[in-house]
């Protein structure tokens, strides 16, 4: 594992394999880091990252207010994702990369290719977050992270950060920089001396740009419709992944190929076959081969 510090932030990567560069954004929703790709449910059964690298250069890191990563006290948005991958490859030297996401990962990437579509050689979706369950139960872990600063104070946010390891997804309590409260201690004390009117209009516009939609989150649809990008979508079917979302971005992304594979048949050998053939097509067109 490294550490370099992106637009202010610093952020923990790591890179394994070798062949051409492939920029990874973790699943875990709010707790997106390196190692969500080995441990968490299907990741786990899947395990990308013994495969992958046999190909590619693999480049993970632990998405801004997650994991070992820092953070910032402002209304994050997917653009601020964007900017932490983009500046991670500018760090390693790397002008175009193909990107993949899983979870929350594939609305970074989607956002991502919309803004900087000159730097995305293509793109693999793995499991999209979206649909109005996943909306609603965002929204409501933002309410309880409101409720909780507006009943108890920033200083109590901090203490429940430091007697627990739960990340905002599992206690909504914590807040969105529950970790960063963790790790940084001189965060923490700029974060308990903050303007607490002001942190709670942060925390009221960060869902409603965040999570604006009964669908996949990330991109507007206008600019999806205007992308030329090799993009392979992969379908997830539970409250967070809703098989829309994915069926949404296949509408949306010109060109985009849709595995119509249930999740009881997305095991280990045929999953990472079926990524793998898709960046070694796309690659191999890419080089005229």
């Amino acid at each position: 594992m490294a550490m370099t510090t992106i637009d202010g932030i610093a952020t923990r990567f790591e890179v394994i394999g070798s062949g051409p560069p492939l920029l990874m954004y973790s699943p875990g929703g709010f707790d997106a880091t390196i190692e969500k790709w080995r441990t968490q449910g299907i990741y786990a059964e899947i395990q990308f990252l013994e495969q992958l690298p046999q190909h590619f250069t693999c480049i993970t890191f632990d998405r801004r207010e997650t994991g070992q990563s820092g953070g910032r006290v402002e209304r994050v948005t997917w653009s601020g994702y964007v900017r932490q991958g983009k500046g991670l490859l500018d760090h390693l030297g790397i002008d175009k990369a193909y990107l993949m996401g899983g979870c929350m990962g594939c609305s970074v990437v989607a956002a991502f290719a919309a803004e900087l579509p000159e730097s995305v050689l293509g793109m693999v979706l793995f499991w999209p977050v979206g649909g109005a369950r996943y909306r609603i139960a965002g929204h409501q872990r933002f309410a309880e992270h409101l409720a909780f600063v507006h009943q108890n104070g920033l200083e109590a946010v901090v203490a429940l950060a430091k007697e627990s390891n739960k990340a905002f997804g599992a206690d909504p309590r914590g807040g969105p920089w529950v970790s960063v409260l963790r790790n940084d201690p001189e965060f923490t004390e700029r974060y308990v001396r903050q303007n607490v009117d002001h942190y709670k209009a942060i925390l009221a516009g960060m869902p409603r740009t965040l999570l604006d939609r009964d669908t996949s989150p990330g991109a507007e649809p206008e600019d999806l419709l205007r992308l030329n990008i090799p993009t392979l979508i992969i379908p997830g079917a539970d409250a967070s992944h809703a098989t829309s979302a994915a069926r949404y971005l296949q509408e949306c992304i010109p060109g985009s190929q849709y595995w119509d594979v249930p999740v009881s048949e997305q095991t280990s050998a045929a999953t990472n076959a079926r990524v793998i053939e898709f960046l070694r097509q796309t690659e191999a067109s890419r080089s005229g081969q």
